[in-house]
């Protein structure tokens, strides 16, 4: 009944997101929404977003780079950036955009445009996203605990702010402080895909991933290993445990794949539902990620990045583990053989899980031009920052027009014409297929 369930928390936790404004701000959003039929989101088929962040040695954002100062290569080949625009954006979230001016016809230099003056009127609005699917006791005590201490502080008055949780609790948008705290004090664990207790063959993610689609021999080895000695059973030949492990992988792969595409497809549906918000929307992911690893992963986050470049939603995150480790603790199981202690096997699933399950919050942070907080036990620190975002922020169009449409992945990496920076940019895309009734 693992598909029954995920269906009824996506429809249940997506019908819950409707972001109330507060009075002051719903004129606004009232006079600026859009009809039902331009809120639906399109992925456009003839280009692509790449939102890209410069920062100097400092980690401060830099400002002053013009379109001549980029460079895109899709799958390491060089492409033309068809359009260009900065963004400016205040300390209080305020933003306002300037295009790439037209080239000299005479000397075909591109003036540097001007930084835009600061709109400081326009409102913004911030989700706090809190992932209690997967957050662990601890780090959803100390996400709590910093995040309650930063909405202590009273909201602007063109600010709104809302608390949602992966299972689905919503405050709506507000700017009552003391609400938006009872609401963080509510947030709790949600076990739909944890396993909890001993378990009878022991298989994780990552080790199922091993075992089933990379046709690893010594994971399925010691996998049989393992569960020859949880099961105790007499006269076990190796068929049947083969057999019984390969079924207990498989079962953890589609637990896995659920898990990622109800937790992909709800972050999506925040992000659809930020579109129709007035001014700065900002989604702020409070996590300790989780696993995206097969092929429908993939396409589901380009679709994400896709949507918030075109609702202008940034997406930042803060890696709630803190300063993340992959030693076991005390409290953590070893190895379950003798021969997984020989080859280390567990000790290497969970330093695979580790690393790879924040790989997504980059990924959405990277890609939509925003802030990727981790590796830091300064909790509250990181919250703060990533409340607030980079000051400057470019967004770079690449045309599909010479791009086969095969949905297959296009790896992307951007260069800047500056020595000693570090760019955060969207990694990648699928190649949508052609709109027919377009042509």
């Amino acid at each position: 009944m693992v598909g029954a369930n995920s269906s009824w928390l996506l429809a249940a936790t997506l019908s819950c997101i409707v972001l109330f404004l507060p009075p002051e701000l719903a004129a606004q959003q009232a006079a600026q929404a859009p009809s039902d039929k331009d809120s639906t989101i399109r992925v456009t088929v003839d280009s692509v977003l790449v939102p890209v962040i410069v920062r100097d040695a400092q980690g401060r954002a830099i400002g002053n780079l013009t379109k001549d100062d980029f460079q895109i290569l899709d799958r390491g080949k060089p492409q033309k950036i068809s359009a260009f625009t900065i963004e400016t954006r205040a300390p209080n979230g305020s933003a306002t955009s300037a295009l790439t001016p037209p080239v000299n016809a005479a000397s075909g230099a591109v003036t540097r445009p001007a930084i835009p003056a600061l709109d400081v009127t326009s409102p913004r609005c911030t989700v706090l996203l809190f992932d209690d699917m997967h957050l662990n006791e601890g780090d959803l005590m100390r996400a709590k605990a910093v995040g309650t201490k930063l909405l202590s502080k009273p909201i602007g008055k063109r600010e709104a702010v809302a608390v949602v949780s992966m299972s689905g609790s919503n405050s709506g948008l507000m700017q009552d402080s003391a609400k938006l705290q009872k609401a963080v004090a509510k947030l709790h664990l949600t076990n739909l895909y944890r396993s909890f207790g001993p378990q009878c063959p022991d298989v994780n993610y990552v080790e199922a991933d091993r075992i089933i689609n990379k046709h690893d021999g010594t994971a399925l080895d010691v996998a049989m290993a393992n569960y020859a000695t949880c099961s105790n059973a007499v006269g076990l030949t190796k068929e049947i445990a083969q057999s019984t492990v390969e079924g207990a992988a498989r079962h953890v792969l589609e637990l896995g794949s659920q898990d990622a595409r109800v937790s992909l497809s709800f972050i999506a549906g925040v992000v659809q539902r930020m579109k129709t918000l007035p001014g700065r929307r900002t989604l702020v992911l409070v996590s300790p990620g989780f696993l995206t690893m097969t092929p429908e992963s993939l396409s589901e986050k380009s679709q994400i990045l896709d949507m918030a470049a075109q609702a202008n939603v940034t997406i930042n995150a803060l890696d709630a583990r803190g300063l993340y480790t992959t030693e076991l603790d005390a409290s953590e199981r070893g190895a379950r053989s003798s021969l997984d202690l020989t080859t280390g096997a567990y000790q290497d699933y969970q330093r695979e899980a580790g690393e790879r399950a924040g790989n997504v919050l980059g990924e959405l942070a990277d890609g939509t031009g925003g802030t990727y907080f981790h590796n830091s036990n300064d909790l509250e620190g990181g919250l703060r920052q990533v409340m607030e975002g980079p000051e400057y922020l470019y967004v770079l169009e690449l045309s599909l027009a010479g791009v086969k449409r095969d949905e297959s992945y296009h790896a992307l990496s951007v260069r800047v014409n500056r020595v000693g920076v570090r760019v955060q940019a969207r990694r990648g895309y699928f190649a949508p297929k052609t709109n027919k009734k377009n042509k």
